[in-house]
C-alpha cells in the first residue's frame, strides 16, 4: 500500500496547483483524475482564458510554474465597465508603479505549465487517467481504492473535483445553489484596434459582454452572457450574423472583428457549501463555491483555497501535527469561510444589480459608477480586489513559499 501526506481528487487548474504547491514544500502528494492527460493539453484553443490576478500570479511564480508561463499571458494594465454604452463608465488604470492587475492566460497553456511543472516536481504522484472506485474515510485516516487495482492510503482527502463534487455529496455537506437564467457564449474575436491591454466589461439587461485582451494586441476573448431562452437561437446565427450582434453591443470602438474561434456556450449557476471541511476531508475551488463569472474571480477564489489550506498544514505539519488532524482544518475553514461567502455574495449581487431592466435603475447605476470613478478610496478598494489584495493573504499569495 503507497502512503501519502495528502490525496487530491481532481487534476484541474486548482488541484494540480495544490498538488505543486505541497510538494514544492516537501508533503507527500498524490493527485489522481480521470482524464487523459494528453487530451487536456492537445493543441487548439478553445476560447477559454482566466483572468489570474497579481497575487494568484505571484503564487504561481512561487511554486515553479510561472517559469512555464513566460510569454504567454497578456497583461491587464486597464478595466472599463460600462452600463450599455452610456456614459459615465468607471475606469481603472493603476498607478505606474502599482503592476498591472492581472494577466490574461488561455486555459490550454495553464494546464500544460502545470503539467510540465508537476511532472518535475519530487514529491508528487500523478494516478492519471484513474480514479477512486472506494473510499474509506475515518478518524484514523482514508484508505482509497483506485480503479487501476491499487490501494493508497492517506491522513487527508482534498477534494477538488468542480462544480458536481461526488466526494462533498458523499460526506452529506449541503449547497446553497441556484442557477441563473443566463447562458454564457465564449469565444474569442479579432479587432482592427488594438485592445491596449484592457479589459471591457459592458453590463446589458439581460446579461453582461466582457472582452478580455489577449495576445497579440488585436485579439481578445469573449464572454457574452444573454438570457437562457435565447441563447439557443444565438448559438445558431451564421458566423456573420453573429458578428453582427457582437459588434452592436461594443459599439465599434474596436473596428472590423472577426472570430478567432470556435463558439461554445455553458449555463450559470452559483453554489456554496455551508461549510468547506469533514472528517479528514477539505474542499477547494468549485467543489466548495461557483460564482457568476462577472468580474473573472472564479478560479482566483480556488487558488485562494489553495495558499490558504498549503500553509494551514506546512505549519501543523512543522509542529507535528498529522494533515488531517481536526484543528487544521477547523483553522482553513475560519480562514477561507468569510472570503469566500463575501465575494460569492458580492458577485451575485452585481448580477442582479445590472440586471434589472429600465430608465432609472441604469441611471442609478451610473451615478454609482460615476461616484466610484471620482472617490480614489473606492477605486483602490476595487482595484486591490481585481488584484486580490483584499483580506489576510496567505503568504504564497505574496510570491513567498511558507
Amino acid at each position: 500500500m503507497q502512503r501519502f501526506d495528502v490525496v487530491i481528487l481532481g487534476g484541474g487548474l486548482v488541484g494540480l496547483t495544490l498538488g505543486i504547491a505541497l510538494s514544492r514544500h516537501g508533503v507527500q502528494c498524490a493527485v489522481i483524475d480521470p482524464a487523459d492527460p494528453v487530451q487536456a493539453t492537445a493543441a487548439g484553443f478553445d476560447g477559454r482564458v482566466s483572468a489570474i490576478s497579481s497575487t494568484s500570479h505571484a503564487m504561481l511564480q512561487a511554486i515553479g510554474v510561472g517559469a512555464h508561463l513566460e510569454g504567454k499571458g497578456c497583461p491587464i494594465d486597464r478595466i472599463w465597465v460600462s452600463d450599455g454604452l452610456e456614459p459615465g463608465a468607471l475606469d481603472f488604470v493603476p498607478d505606474a508603479d502599482d503592476g498591472v492587475m492581472g494577466t490574461m492566460f488561455p486555459n490550454r497553456d495553464l494546464r500544460v505549465a502545470l503539467a510540465q511543472t508537476a511532472a518535475e516536481a519530487e514529491n508528487l504522484t500523478l494516478f492519471q487517467p484513474d480514479r477512486a472506485v472506494h473510499v474509506d474515510r475515518n478518524a484514523d485516516g482514508v484508505t482509497l481504492t483506485l480503479q487501476n487495482g491499487a490501494t493508497i492510503h492517506s491522513a487527508l482527502l482534498v477534494a477538488a473535483e468542480g462544480r458536481n463534487s461526488p466526494t462533498r455529496e458523499a460526506a452529506g455537506i449541503n449547497t446553497t445553489r441556484w442557477q441563473y437564467k443566463h447562458t454564457a457564449m465564449v469565444t474569442a474575436i479579432d479587432h482592427e484596434v488594438p485592445h491596449a491591454n484592457t479589459a471591457y466589461e459592458i453590463f446589458y439587461v439581460g446579461g453582461p459582454l466582457a472582452l478580455l485582451p489577449m495576445l497579440p494586441g488585436t485579439r481578445s476573448a469573449v464572454v457574452w452572457t444573454v438570457p437562457t431562452d435565447q441563447a439557443p437561437a444565438m448559438l445558431k446565427l451564421s458566423e456573420r450574423a453573429w458578428l453582427a450582434e457582437m459588434q452592436k453591443r461594443i459599439g465599434g470602438f474596436l473596428g472590423e472583428i472577426s472570430l478567432a474561434g470556435p463558439r461554445s456556450s455553458y449555463p450559470l449557476g452559483f453554489h456554496h457549501a455551508a461549510r468547506i471541511t469533514d472528517t479528514r476531508l477539505a474542499l477547494v475551488g468549485d467543489s466548495a463555491h461557483a460564482i457568476h463569472p462577472i468580474a473573472g474571480q472564479g478560479l482566483n477564489l480556488g487558488f485562494r483555497d489553495v495558499a490558504a489550506l498549503v500553509e494551514v498544514l506546512v505549519e501543523g505539519m512543522r509542529l507535528g501535527l498529522d494533515p488531517g488532524d481536526a484543528q487544521l482544518l477547523a483553522r482553513y475553514q475560519r480562514w477561507r469561510g468569510l472570503d469566500t461567502m463575501m465575494t460569492s455574495v458580492a458577485m451575485d449581487g452585481l448580477v442582479r444589480l445590472f440586471d434589472i431592466p429600465g430608465k432609472l435603475p441604469s441611471l442609478v447605476r451610473r451615478a454609482g459608477l460615476a461616484a466610484v470613478q471620482r472617490t480614489s478610496l473606492l477605486k483602490n478598494r476595487f482595484m486591490a480586489e481585481a488584484r486580490g489584495q483584499s483580506g489576510a493573504l496567505p503568504r504564497l499569495l505574496a510570491g513567498e513559499l511558507v
